[in-house]
């Protein structure tokens, strides 16, 4: 039987939040302005659950609240990106740490507040591919209503004719629009991961040498690890690397302060990562950074660096700190 207002209680809303705030990570590229565009969706539809008549589903019109709370937040100039986004990369020899507060930052974010649990594997596998960084960054070159068609066409399963309703569009238009992000999302052509949920045990096994190189820093054992053309990134700084050669001198450069760190495992974006943890002059560890690797052909083929310890340490329920 199909739900009316009167029969909704809060709890048949709240059972949509993970796969709204999915949607919206999507729509935005900040974990915190989705849960924020969530919330904002939540309330709207409770203060207008009088005007839900049943006539399509709840989700459908959570749904079509949730969007128009992304596009109002979108129209407003909101994009995000990530250092690949900006500039070329630059030669470790060239490397300065310049950042740019005007930049709006592609956000990390942990997969339980933006992956539902669902039975088809096949499901689960395209949802952590749609929230890994690189396809959430290619989403921001798409204007919004054509991010809103991709993600409800592509990700989500929708008709078209679903879509075209929701957004008030014609069916030509949707697959009009459709065609358009699909070729843009070719032009920027995410960097390729591997499947990581679960990991395999060869994935287990890179992850294992992994921490052991970077622990021990271990320079020989961290490029026997990384694709030749492996990335690394450091948001909110602007500069990235290119290649193992240029990694690892920056690692022994500037990035020397590492040496002595400590990684605990997490998972972020569908992709294993880890907390990185930096030791102190008075004992311990303290938050450095939260690392999201991608994972490619047996190797390690990106490394991002989110600096912003004090916004993803608590988001992703790390420690505040590692005793000695």
């Amino acid at each position: 039987m199909d739900l009316t207002a009167g029969d909704l209680k809060s709890d048949d809303l709240e059972k949509y939040r993970t796969e709204l705030t999915g949607y919206c990570y999507r729509m935005l590229g900040s974990a915190f302005e989705a849960e924020d565009a969530v919330q904002d969706t939540m309330v709207r539809a409770w203060r207008s659950l009088g005007s839900f008549e049943g006539r399509s589903s709840l989700r459908s019109w959570l749904y079509r609240i949730a969007t128009n709370v992304c596009l109002d937040s979108l129209n407003a100039g909101n994009r995000r990106a990530r250092p690949m986004d900006l500039t070329d990369p630059t030669p470790v020899a060239q490397a300065r740490l310049n950042e740019r507060p005007e930049i709006t930052w592609l956000e990390p974010v942990p997969d339980g507040r933006v992956l539902p649990s669902v039975a088809d594997p096949a499901e689960t596998a395209v949802s952590r591919e749609t929230v890994r960084l690189a396809f959430v960054a290619a989403l921001q070159h798409l204007p919004p209503k054509q991010r809103a068609v991709l993600i409800l066409r592509e990700v989500l399963a929708w008709k078209a004719a679903e879509v075209a309703e929701l957004l008030g569009l014609t069916v030509a238009s949707v697959n009009s629009a459709l065609q358009r992000a699909r070729a843009t999302i070719a032009e920027q052509a995410p960097a390729a991961s591997d499947a990581a949920d679960p990991l395999d045990e060869e994935q287990k096994a890179l992850l294992e040498r992994y921490v052991a190189a970077f622990e021990g820093y271990d320079m020989q054992a961290l490029t026997a690890l990384l694709h030749e053309d492996a990335t690394m990134s450091m948001p909110p700084y602007d500069l990235w690397l290119r290649g193992h050669e240029d990694i690892v001198g920056w690692m022994l450069g500037v990035g020397e302060v590492c040496r002595g760190s400590k990684l605990l495992p997490t998972v972020a974006n569908g992709q294993p990562a880890f907390a990185h943890y930096h030791p102190v002059p008075e004992g311990g560890y303290a938050p450095w950074a939260l690392i999201v690797l991608q994972l490619h052909d047996g190797k390690v083929g990106g490394m991002d660096f989110f600096l912003d310890t004090k916004r993803w340490f608590p988001l992703f329920d790390l420690p505040e700190a590692l005793p000695a």
